[in-house]
């Protein structure tokens, strides 16, 4: 169905110099794409009468800006919310995370997918870029939720072989079109959890198929004094020296990195996704992203997993890197409201594969991605200035209406085909049976 929202406030993302970063006007989807936007009647009469089966919906004291996107996450870890806190990282990971992830089946992992995605709907993000297991088993049910996501599959040492071979499988299996929402990618854990010969390996398959590669880079002070002592070098300079960095590659977290390190990362084209309140929850440090954004660094900010943060919230999300580099830097000038909303959109469509304009934008020809924030609230009054109080103000809940790819996927905060209390009692039973083979 052709869709006009019309009397809505624009935020586009597009906006360059001194241009007015908002303004009044429609906005015109036809098919998947955005087809019109304008504030001159004229254009707007000449668009409605085109598309004479047009569903027209009146956006007064609405937003309408990019869907959110959330670089970095490990979706169906929901299934491990508050499950294990306020624990050092690496006695997360052995006594915990991984132990309850060697109790997951396919279908746990699924109904944690699901679960996930319907939070990030909720919130306004329109697209991921996962970091997780089962991801072949988990497509059919990313496409039917209708989200946009790049799909990594994690491997390990311990199950390279086996990830990489059903992963070449899969994608020998199916053919990909570019403009599919859902697309794979591969993605080795970290540097001290996957020798030099997976990493490359790993790459050398991304490469073969044209697909995006996923790593955790020089997260802890730990990662950074394993690989010293088995390579000598920190973790960038390694991964650069192994050749996997380049413009087809994430890095998140990049906590623990040199000046060096950074315009490695420049160089190769590499984009860091930035997850500040996982970093503060597991004492990982702050990432020096302001100093990345200045040196011209593709910096994105993502949420991680939910049971590292312990939410999908990426209005939170980005108030918290926003802060954190203030602080950090002594400078309330750091991270500007305007500059940082472009790391979960226009960044963001980079992290995912697009460019040239295509996703994180508002604008004629761009992926119909777009958010309607609902901005009579109280927390969101008066309105000075509207980006502010956007990202300084703005909360998961003020998302009314989500557009993916053309499509109403949520309405008036209704997820179209979920019956969310049925999820519920699914993750529920899921849960409980996972935690009890783990005691016994």
């Amino acid at each position: 169905m052709d869709l006009l929202f019309k009397n809505g406030t624009l935020l586009t993302m597009t906006a360059k110099g001194d241009e007015p970063l908002t303004r009044q006007g429609a906005l015109g989807i036809t098919g998947n794409r955005i087809a019109m936007l304008s504030d001159d009647p004229h254009t707007i009469e000449a668009f409605e009468r085109a598309h004479p089966a047009l569903r027209t919906i009146d956006c007064s004291g609405k937003l309408l800006m990019p869907g959110l996107i959330n670089s970095h996450c490990h979706t169906a870890m929901t299934l491990q919310r508050s499950y294990a806190d306020d624990i050092a990282l690496m006695e997360w990971l052995n006594d915990y995370i991984w132990p309850f992830e060697a109790h997951q089946t396919a279908d746990d992992v699924r109904l944690g997918m699901q679960l996930g995605i319907a939070e990030m709907l909720l919130g306004g993000t329109t697209s991921f870029v996962d970091m997780y297991f089962n991801e072949v088993e988990c497509k059919p049910l990313v496409e039917k939720m209708g989200i946009r996501a790049l799909l990594g599959a994690t491997y390990f040492d311990r199950n390279a072989d086996e990830v990489l071979s059903t992963m070449e499988r899969a994608l020998e299996a199916e053919t990909s079109a570019p403009e599919d929402r859902v697309h794979y990618a591969l993605a080795a854990h970290a540097p001290y959890t996957c020798s030099r010969e997976n990493i490359v390996r790993g790459k050398a398959l991304a490469r073969k198929y044209g697909l995006m590669f996923e790593i955790h880079a020089a997260e802890t002070k730990d990662e950074e004094r394993i690989i010293q002592d088995q390579w000598s070098m920190r973790p960038v300079e390694y991964l650069d020296k192994i050749g996997v960095l380049d413009d087809h590659t994430v890095a998140a977290h990049c906590i623990h990195v040199t000046d060096s390190d950074i315009d490695t990362l420049i160089r190769r084209g590499v984009t860091i996704s930035h997850n500040p309140q996982s970093n503060m929850k597991i004492s990982s440090g702050i990432a020096p992203i302001e100093k990345m954004r200045q040196k011209g660094a593709r910096v994105t900010v993502a949420t991680d997993g939910v049971c590292s943060n312990n939410d999908l919230d990426q209005f939170e999300e980005l108030r918290s890197a926003i802060f954190l580099q203030k602080v950090s830097t002594g400078s309330p000038l750091a991270m500007p409201a305007y500059e940082a909303l472009k790391m979960i959109t226009s960044n963001g469509a980079r992290a995912m594969g697009y460019e040239g304009g295509m996703l994180g934008v508002l604008k004629e020809g761009a992926l119909a991605d777009v958010i309607v924030i609902d901005l009579r609230k109280p927390h969101l009054q008066p309105v000075h200035n509207i980006v502010s109080n956007l990202v300084y103000c703005g909360k998961a809940a003020d998302v009314e209406s989500v557009i993916i790819d053309g499509r109403i996927v949520v309405e008036n905060r209704r997820i179209a085909g979920l019956d969310l209390e049925e999820l519920y009692d699914k993750i529920g039973k899921a849960v409980r049976r996972i935690t009890s083979e783990i005691k016994k």
